[in-house]
């Protein structure tokens, strides 16, 4: 079995952010699909051990950001392999607070989808949040960040909690 044919499959590169109380948490997600139009419904995979699933499990509540292709990796680091239990990731990073209360990255951003939370799915390490879309917005044009060009151009790490990461196996 060649684990290496799931990378063919096309992820995005995305920053899902969520509130619980007073404070903000966000991380690196490439597991996003839209699956429905009307409503319009996404699947979002979070690993259980990340703080940002704690935080949508708390609220029901979660953002979508669409990295720009120029997101440097600098910025991917900070939301993909820094913990929101050791630093503020949105300290000094430009956001705004949106409709239901989740944060809204808006550096290197493209567009933002903003849900509610109204389904989910155990998946052992990862949980499927099943998510309604409550507003969304284009902030700029330009090329969306894909996880092949993360990986094979920019030479990006996949963190351990990531949907797509295996030991090195091929």
């Amino acid at each position: 079995m060649n684990l290496k044919a799931l990378h063919k499959l096309r992820y995005g590169l995305y920053v899902v952010s969520s509130r619980k109380d007073d404070r903000f948490n966000g991380l690196i997600a490439n597991g996003i699909t839209q699956v429905s139009a009307v409503p319009a419904n996404f699947v979002v995979s979070i690993n259980k051990e990340n703080l940002t699933y704690e935080f949508i499990k708390a609220s029901k509540v979660l953002s979508i950001a669409v990295l720009s292709k120029e997101a440097p990796l600098e910025f991917i680091g900070r939301f993909g392999f820094k913990s929101g239990r050791e630093i503020d990731k949105f300290e000094g990073v430009d956001y705004k607070v949106g409709k239901t209360g989740a944060p809204i990255v808006l550096d290197n951003t493209l567009a933002y989808v903003e849900a509610n939370v109204i389904n989910e799915a155990d998946l052992g390490t990862h949980t499927i949040f099943i998510a309604q879309m409550v507003d969304t917005a284009i902030i700029k044009e330009g090329e969306p960040m894909t996880y092949d060009y993360y990986t094979d151009v920019l030479r990006g790490p996949t963190s351990k909690r990531a949907p797509l990461y295996f030991e090195q196996m091929w």
